[in-house]
């Protein structure tokens, strides 16, 4: 087993080899992870909104821009693009008892949705998702074999 290599909110990174990537307490964030089977490389970005806002220089809190810079950080690291595939997580609706009337309860749902679209832009194909509800999650994704185990809060776990 490698390095666990930490992914934080609005963030993205790139592993390869026997590593991984974690990161802790997707809400109505997103995981996205993104995987090149030939070459056994794996990124992971945790975007927090669906859409950059004019007024915000960081581009990895969005689904729309952390998701091209995260292919391109992956092509680097001397990933094929060709053979990228995503596996995505996260989405919940942690603010629906709260802000029942607001577009906060949304926020989940229009991540996914910004995720879903931005994906299929850039022609990647979304092999596997655990989306929606309303529990947290923590996520690791294995640069070796491109598993995604995703543990719920209360505490389960499945590997997609």
């Amino acid at each position: 087993m490698g390095n666990v290599v930490t992914v934080g909110i609005s963030d993205l990174k790139v592993v390869s080899g026997s590593d991984s990537l974690i990161t802790y307490a997707l809400g109505s964030c997103v995981g996205i992870c993104l995987y090149d089977s030939e070459n056994k490389i794996a990124g992971m970005s945790h975007i927090l909104l669906p859409a950059r806002s004019p007024n915000d220089e960081n581009l990895m809190k969005y689904a729309d821009t952390a998701i091209p810079i995260l292919i391109k950080e992956m092509v680097s690291a001397h990933a094929n693009r060709e053979n990228l595939v995503a596996k995505i997580a996260g989405g919940a609706s942690m603010f629906a008892l709260a802000f029942s009337s607001s577009s906060l309860s949304q926020i989940g749902t229009r991540n996914v949705e910004a995720v879903k679209a931005a994906l299929s832009r850039e022609k990647i194909p979304i092999i596997a998702e655990a989306t929606g509800g309303n529990q947290g999650r923590t996520i690791q994704f294995s640069a070796e074999n491109g598993s995604l185990l995703v543990r719920t809060v209360p505490k389960s776990e499945m590997t997609i």
